[in-house]
């Protein structure tokens, strides 16, 4: 049941898509700090879901058995265990360079909030049937090859501005239109393909989805604040986001995603009876998407939310 006392964005219930969210709230460093954050989450967004999903939300026998749906999902959460925890150890360099309480209150935040979802993540594998004595065996085997590809590059962006040149807000801004930007809508269809197959894994997105809408319109916000007062960083800001969208083209990151669906479309047409009429979105029913339809709808997602957020901070050149 929905508690009032939680925010709407941090509430189960009343929380909107990561997509809706993130393009359309208005969030502050200021209004979600660390205060925020204890009555929020723990107390709101993960009650009853200490691993992201309900007690009694479980996962279908077709997905944690041998198969094209199993090979498709453990594949995804090794990658995204692997990114998370890169994430969680990058941010750490956003609390230490924070020029205020508010934002350094709003990244420990967040950095508990990436370790958490590096862990559900990892969680999750164990119910799909990987001992749990070679857990970190397993993610390696199943995402070594994407995390050297894409992770990777993405990291030494990370760690160049944060950690080599002490780029607050370059950081901030690579963290919000370079990495998650562009990687959560992955996760929105995570969300809505899995829920007739996995609920358990669903519901661990819908998580994961409900903190990344905080972390982005907040990083959002620390952007456009910083570049109102510092309107001559304009520019240098422009070229970081320019240069590292260019990297980003050149990331196989549409192929990992093709392999991955291209699994799951396997599994779909195996059991397109469980599907049944479930829609992915109004109007499109689970079974008659494809492969393409599936991945060019999550970078659209991504292409409408960049926009909108760089439009936000006032970087519409970038677009």
């Amino acid at each position: 049941m929905s508690d009032t006392t939680i925010p709407a964005e941090a509430d189960w219930e009343r929380a909107p898509s990561l997509v809706d969210g993130a393009m359309n709230l208005e969030l502050t460093a200021q209004s979600c700090n660390l205060q925020y954050w204890f009555r929020s989450v723990p107390q709101g967004t993960l009650r009853g879901k200490v691993l992201g999903h309900a007690d009694d939300v479980g996962t279908l026998d077709i997905v944690s058995r041998p198969g094209p749906l199993n090979d498709s999902l453990t594949q995804e959460l090794a990658f995204r265990s692997m990114a998370e925890e890169k994430a969680t150890r990058a941010i750490s360099y956003l609390v230490a360079l924070a020029p205020d309480i508010d934002s350094m209150e709003f990244y420990a935040t967040q950095l508990m909030d990436e370790a958490r979802h590096a862990m559900v993540f990892r969680s999750h594998l164990l119910d799909l049937g990987i001992p749990k004595e070679r857990l970190f065996e397993s993610i390696e085997r199943l995402a070594e090859h994407d995390r050297d590809r894409v992770l990777v590059p993405l990291e030494n962006l990370g760690l160049r501005v944060l950690r080599d040149e002490s780029d607050f807000i370059g950081g901030v801004v690579v963290l919000t239109i370079l990495v998650e930007g562009v990687l959560a809508p992955a996760a929105e269809l995570s969300e809505r393909k899995w829920r007739v197959f996995d609920p358990a894994a669903s519901e661990i997105e819908r998580g994961a989805a409900i903190d990344e809408i905080r972390h982005l319109t907040v990083g959002s916000s620390i952007a456009r604040e910083y570049l109102l007062k510092h309107p001559e960083e304009k520019d240098r800001i422009l070229k970081l986001i320019k240069d590292g969208q260019q990297m980003w083209g050149e990331l196989p990151a549409t192929d990992m995603m093709l392999r991955r669906e291209g699994l799951f479309q396997q599994g779909l047409e195996e059991h397109a009876d469980i599907a049944g009429d479930y829609e992915i979105w109004p109007g499109r029913r689970l079974v008659d998407t494809t492969v393409d339809e599936r991945v060019a709808t999550a970078h659209e997602w991504a292409d409408r939310m960049q926009r909108q957020r760089l439009a936000y901070m006032g970087l519409e050149e970038a677009i």
